[in-house]
C-alpha cells in the first residue's frame, strides 16, 4: 500500500519551534511534488508550503514566509517542515500531500494532492 504518514506535532508555546516530518511508505518521493497543509476546524485546507521533485520551486503562504522551512531528504523519502516562531494562529491540524508530477503544483491549493498523511495536531500557547 502506498501511504504518506505525518508526524512531529504537539503543544508549544508562542515563540517556539516544531519540526514536522513526512515520510514516503511504499514509494519513493523521487518523482513527486511534496506539500504541507493545515486546517482549521470549519475551514478550508490552506497550502502553506511546498516543494517540487527538483527542488526548483518552493511555495510558502505570506503569514509563514520567513519562519517556516521546507526541507525535502529524498535518501530518505521524507520532507520536513522546519516551524520556528510558531504563533497561536499557527493551531491547526497539518497534513502532508504528495502527487507524482513533471511539472510545478506548488501553490495551487490542494486539489493537486494525490495522496495525504493522516494528519498531525499542532497547538500553540500564547
Amino acid at each position: 500500500e502506498e501511504k504518506v504518514v505525518d508526524s512531529g506535532g504537539g503543544m508549544v508555546q508562542a515563540g517556539e519551534s516544531l519540526r514536522l516530518s513526512c515520510s514516503a511508505i511504499g514509494f519513493v518521493f523521487d518523482d513527486h511534488a511534496i506539500g504541507w497543509f493545515r486546517q482549521v476546524a470549519g475551514k478550508e485546507r490552506e497550502e502553506i508550503s511546498c516543494m517540487d521533485n527538483w527542488e526548483e520551486h518552493t511555495y510558502y503562504t505570506p503569514s509563514v514566509k520567513g519562519r517556516f522551512t521546507i526541507m525535502r531528504d529524498d535518501a530518505k523519502s521524507t520532507v520536513y517542515l522546519q516551524m520556528n516562531n510558531l504563533k497561536p494562529e499557527d493551531t491547526a491540524v497539518y497534513y502532508c500531500g504528495a502527487r507524482i508530477t513533471f511539472h510545478n503544483v506548488c501553490g495551487e491549493g490542494p486539489d493537486w494532492v494525490d495522496y495525504w498523511g493522516q494528519g498531525t495536531q499542532v497547538t500553540v500557547s500564547s
